[in-house]
């Protein structure tokens, strides 16, 4: 086969491949590109789409946080998907966040699309939950500028493509926010009215990302010990998926901030082809890490040293574990050489456990298999 067979294809067509299917398709958030050749090997043994994907945050026109523009992220995952001869993945642009929605940061997110559109991407995440109008009499008040930032976006990517089938994801409800009750969860009708309007726009999106009580990274508890993530509304995000359906509109369920979440019961309790795109991010960062601290100890003291002594001013009365933990990724960028010029049987280590825990992440996603549903659409 041509090189060019084993590039990205549309989010879209992953999600007709599934469509009425019990399944979840594994969003892998590779802030570290080793991790790659692991989790596509997985995916080719298993028959399971996937997405490879990065944040606004973690990858921009500057490198972001992980030091990978759009065309070098794009460049490693298709390396790693050659590599291993996998084909049915997409190329997702994860949380192209807007805090402000105000023109300069709209012109900057477009000309973001324009190089991740350079670059191939072929699924996008437009993420403007952050302009919630708390002061909004009712629920299209409060989604206003959510909905006319993400419709103006949606329709700049779609007149980019120049035609060409792309994934659509769209964010109602900001992940992981708080108030004085705990988590903000989003309401079945926030979810039909926010669809509605953007359909309205002629914006069709296949996914949305909903607010249902999962955060990003890791959980602590009091002493700032990392815990089991209990905390995702599998109730509240039944409720919503439904009323998604009783008003006929085709969306599935983004499932954000999985890391932490016991994967029996994601197997067991996840209301698959409800949720339909699952994001795993931190746990494969952790991955390299634990790696590192025994492959490469003298770079892991490094990374160590570094975080602790830029972040602790800025965490007083965290524990240090609590303090790198939360702010070891921005160590990516610092360290980029020496990560991607480990020894091999470093490299080999971190493929043999992405490879093994992304067996794992397939099965409780009931994914197996669903590649070839794909490629029936395809054909």
């Amino acid at each position: 086969m041509k090189q060019n067979d084993y590039g990205p294809i549309p989010g879209s067509t992953i999600f007709r491949g599934i469509s009425g299917r019990k399944t979840i398709i594994m969003a892998a958030n590779t802030r570290i590109a080793t991790v790659a050749r692991g989790i596509f090997k997985a995916a080719k043994e298993t028959d399971s789409a996937v997405f490879m994907e990065l944040a606004r945050s973690e990858c921009d026109l500057k490198g972001g946080y992980t030091g990978l523009t759009p065309k070098d992220f794009s460049e490693k995952m298709r390396e790693a998907a050659e590599a291993t001869r996998f084909d049915i993945w997409a190329l997702h642009a994860d949380h192209i966040t807007i805090k402000t929605g105000d023109a300069k940061e709209i012109e900057s997110t477009k000309q973001l699309i324009d190089a991740q559109i350079m670059a191939g991407y072929t699924s996008f995440a437009i993420d403007a939950s952050h302009l919630f109008n708390f002061e909004g009499k009712n629920v299209r008040q409060e989604l206003d500028k959510n909905i006319l930032v993400t419709s103006e976006l949606a329709i700049y990517i779609k007149n980019n493509m120049k035609g060409k089938d792309f994934g659509l994801e769209v964010e109602v409800g900001e992940i992981g926010r708080k108030d004085g009750q705990g988590m903000i969860l989003t309401k079945p009708e926030e979810a039909v009215e926010f669809i509605k309007a953007l359909h309205d726009n002629g914006v069709y999106p296949q996914v949305l990302a909903i607010a249902n009580g999962s955060t990003h990274g890791h959980v602590y508890d009091e002493k700032g010990n990392v815990i089991e993530q209990l905390s995702i509304d599998i109730p509240r995000t039944k409720a919503v998926a439904k009323a998604l359906r009783d008003n006929k509109l085709n969306v599935g369920i983004a499932q954000h901030g999985i890391t932490g979440t016991p994967r029996d019961l994601i197997n067991q309790h996840f209301p698959k082809g409800d949720i339909i795109k699952g994001n795993v991010g931190t746990f494969w960062q952790d991955v390299v890490f634990n790696a590192l601290k025994v492959y490469e100890p003298a770079l892991y003291k490094n990374i160590q040293e570094w975080t602790l002594e830029k972040y602790r001013p800025a965490n007083p009365g965290k524990k240090d574990s609590q303090i790198f933990d939360g702010n070891c990724k921005f160590a990516i960028k610092e360290f980029f050489k020496e990560i991607y010029s480990v020894e091999e049987d470093t490299e080999q280590a971190i493929l043999a456990m992405t490879y093994a825990e992304s067996l794992v992440f397939f099965k409780s996603f009931s994914s197996y298999g669903s590649a070839s549903l794909v490629r029936k659409v395809l054909e």
